[in-house]
């Protein structure tokens, strides 16, 4: 089982720097960002975090097909995979719903999982061949070429996938691997693994090769209930995303969360967290004692099949800045990374 931290990349960035310094250092495998406007950039972050690390890889999880052209996430995936002396890879979805809306796109008419499959061909092509003729249904290129060239003979080329199941199937199917975000339950993971399984052997490839990535709402420190809180205050700010049929096989009933997703849809934060119950919150987040945590990795997802647990760690800032509210008693990111790999990732050390 790898581990990788994923972080929101809103901290100021003398921070972001050393907390990546230090995952580099306790050997997480990977360090990812959302790539969305909301944040500070990724890419500039990681190219400068690229020449402070030596082992720790590098990429977006997710970048979106939409807002940004898969021709220059190529571009940009190459110039890092240079920096970062080969660490590079990228992670490709449609984007998130709630900042597409603020461009004035609907992404219901966007045919999303058509224009992710062919932006990872487009992407996986410039970054083999340098060079792209395509005509496709949302890309067309004539001899478009890039000095940008990566180090690693194959960059990976990941799909992000939430609804399923033709999203896991593509997965499979057209890419190195799959990041499923907020699920926490074994019914979950059996049904992503599932269909990943199915794609992939359509592609003659074998699944359990390939990386299939969990990627949860996180916190850990050694008073558990202050942990789930600050889970909690975060659960309803990121269930808002996930699709019915993905709260169903989180055992949650889509119409709970729509009191939560309209108070946040209104502005008022402290009545989505107080709508948020302990057993919700519990429900949709991995938080607690690093015991506790082991104790529910090891119970809904491993047996499923998922081989990369991407933790995206909750603090006080966070908690702070997207919600607003104070949790100074709650582990800053740096305590959680040292908690992980010297209390969690040695219970999996075997895998």
């Amino acid at each position: 089982m790898k581990f990788s931290y994923v972080m929101l990349p809103d901290y100021p960035l003398r921070e972001s720097l050393a907390s990546i310094r230090l995952a580099d250092e306790l050997g997480f495998h990977a360090c990812y960002a959302a790539d969305e406007t909301w944040h500070k950039d990724l890419w500039l972050l990681f190219a400068a975090a690229a020449q402070q690390t030596s082992r720790i890889r590098f990429g977006p999880s997710v970048s979106s097909v939409v807002l940004r052209e898969p021709s220059l996430i190529a571009q940009a995936a190459a110039t890092l995979d240079e920096l970062s002396d080969g660490r590079a890879e990228v992670v490709l979805s449609s984007g998130n719903f709630g900042l597409l809306a603020q461009y004035g796109i609907d992404w219901t008419v966007t045919k999303p999982l058509s224009r992710v499959k062919e932006a990872a061909h487009v992407v996986r092509t410039l970054l083999d061949e340098g060079a792209i003729t395509f005509d496709g249904e949302f890309f067309k290129y004539t001899g478009l070429f890039t000095f940008a060239r990566p180090v690693q003979e194959r960059v990976p080329v990941k799909l992000g996938a939430m609804r399923g199941p033709r999203s896991f199937r593509a997965a499979g199917e057209h890419s190195d691997g799959v990041h499923h975000a907020l699920s926490y339950t074994r019914e979950a993971y059996d049904y992503l693994v599932e269909h990943f399984t199915a794609g992939a052997e359509k592609a003659g490839k074998d699944a359990s090769s390939m990386d299939i990535g969990a990627w949860v709402v996180f916190a850990t420190g050694p008073d558990s209930a202050v942990a789930k809180e600050a889970a909690r205050s975060m659960v309803g700010l990121y269930a808002s995303s996930m699709p019915a049929e993905q709260l169903e096989r989180n055992g949650v009933d889509p119409g709970a969360m729509k009191p939560i997703v309209d108070a946040l849809g209104a502005g008022d934060l402290a009545r989505a967290i107080e709508l948020t119950t302990p057993e919700l919150g519990e429900r949709l987040s991995i938080a607690g004692t690093p015991e506790e945590c082991v104790a529910k990795i090891k119970r809904e997802i491993e047996p499923s099949g998922v081989n990369h647990m991407i933790l995206a760690v909750t603090d006080a800032t966070l908690v702070k800045q997207f919600m607003g509210r104070e949790l100074p008693e709650v582990a800053d990111v740096d305590s959680q990374l040292r908690l992980i790999h010297d209390r969690i990732m040695p219970a999996f050390a075997g895998d």
